[in-house]
């Protein structure tokens, strides 16, 4: 008998469909009958499709929880589909935006936590909970080209879904997600036991930040050295932290291999060049569509490790916004991402595919 796979991974980019990942969304909502329940934690919402989606959703007896950051990095962003759920007729009080206070920084930087998390939990037809790189951030007609411009494409760039079918995992992210919109976290979250939990699975391990606990991804790569190969698809690289991290590993005898976002706003021109003195392989996305991904392969000791979900090499990241990191040993999730890394090291030869009659390939 064939055993289901016990994830789904879906990624976005040039050799997908426009839209693919907000297709694997819709066709998820869609999926969902009365009675059941779809819980979103999410950055940047801007498709106005899949806000009506989730309001027809609501309409026909679902449980539809979101939480939605109120005022990310571009404060605007979010405005419209806030106003269309929070309007008559929308979710009502199921939807919950998130603004969290900043705190004292330099002058001219601001500190602002933000709610970063990609969480997208569906009850039907089969429970799953996706975590990743993906923000529903664009729409089909888009009105705000300079926008896109601004947080990037991404329907078109980069990206992925990592869909949990484990009972346990999906459990917990639920909760996680109904708590966030239940009581807005606080300053002192990072404090609370909920931010410092880890969900085991049977075969991936799930981490939130903030917390007081050591960097789970920083532990996790210092236990690894002489003889492995290590690569990172990073969208954003800016603080000296984690540059430090990456050289060290390579001192200890690591093959450090890393894909980075082309522009230099993400990953700058100096980080580049402390990477590369350090003798680590360096490369830049080289189409002009954004490499959202973030993602780290580990082969070490006769092992296979993925680590993956929402978090950035950055301050913001590291100290403050609220994130979502999975480490793995699934040899399946692993497979899949070393075809991604080929994806990104050889993207000129890149063919362009098309949906299946559903919308979606998984790979």
């Amino acid at each position: 008998m064939k055993v289901k796979p016990a994830h789904e991974i879906y990624f976005g980019g040039p050799d997908r469909s426009s839209g693919y990942l907000r297709d694997v969304l819709a066709h998820h909502i869609a999926a969902v009958p009365a009675g059941g329940s779809i819980d979103w934690v999410t950055y940047y919402f801007r498709d106005l499709e899949l806000a009506r989606a989730l309001i027809q959703a609501h309409n026909r007896g679902v449980k539809v929880t979101v939480c939605l950051s109120g005022k990310p990095r571009v404060s605007d962003a979010n405005d419209d589909v806030i106003t269309m759920l929070s309007a008559p007729g929308g979710l009502g009080d199921r939807l919950r935006t998130i603004a969290l206070p900043g705190i004292p920084s330099p002058r001219r930087r601001a500190w602002r936590p933000q709610i970063h998390e990609k969480l997208y939990c569906f009850s039907h037809p089969k429970p799953v909970a996706y975590i990743g790189s993906f923000n529903p951030s664009g729409n089909r007609v888009e009105e705000r080209p300079d926008l896109i411009r601004e947080i990037g494409d991404q329907d078109r760039g980069h990206n992925m879904l990592i869909g949990f079918h484990d009972p346990l995992l999906i459990e917990q992210l639920v909760k996680h997600a109904r708590q966030l919109h239940q009581k807005p976290p606080g300053l002192f979250y990072r404090f609370s036991a909920n931010a410092n939990q880890s969900i085991k699975g049977i075969d991936t391990t799930i981490h939130f930040l903030p917390s007081v606990r050591i960097h789970p991804v920083i532990q996790f790569l210092s236990q690894v050295g002489k003889g492995a190969r290590v690569r990172i698809a990073a969208s954003h690289i800016r603080t000296n932290r984690a540059v430090d991290v990456m050289i060290e590993l390579a001192k200890r005898g690591a093959m450090v291999e890393i894909i980075a976002e082309q522009t230099l706003r993400r990953v700058t021109s100096c980080v580049e060049q402390r990477l590369i003195s350090a003798g680590i392989r360096f490369k830049r996305n080289c189409d002009s569509l954004p490499m959202h991904l973030k993602f780290i392969l580990i082969e070490y000791g006769g092992q296979n490790w993925s680590i993956f979900g929402s978090f950035n090499w950055t301050k913001p990241s590291f100290w403050l916004n609220h994130e979502i990191i999975a480490i793995s040993n699934n040899f399946h999730i692993f497979d899949a991402f070393s075809d991604r890394w080929r994806v990104l090291a050889n993207e000129k030869a890149i063919t362009p595919m098309t949906h299946d009659r559903f919308g979606l390939i998984p790979v």
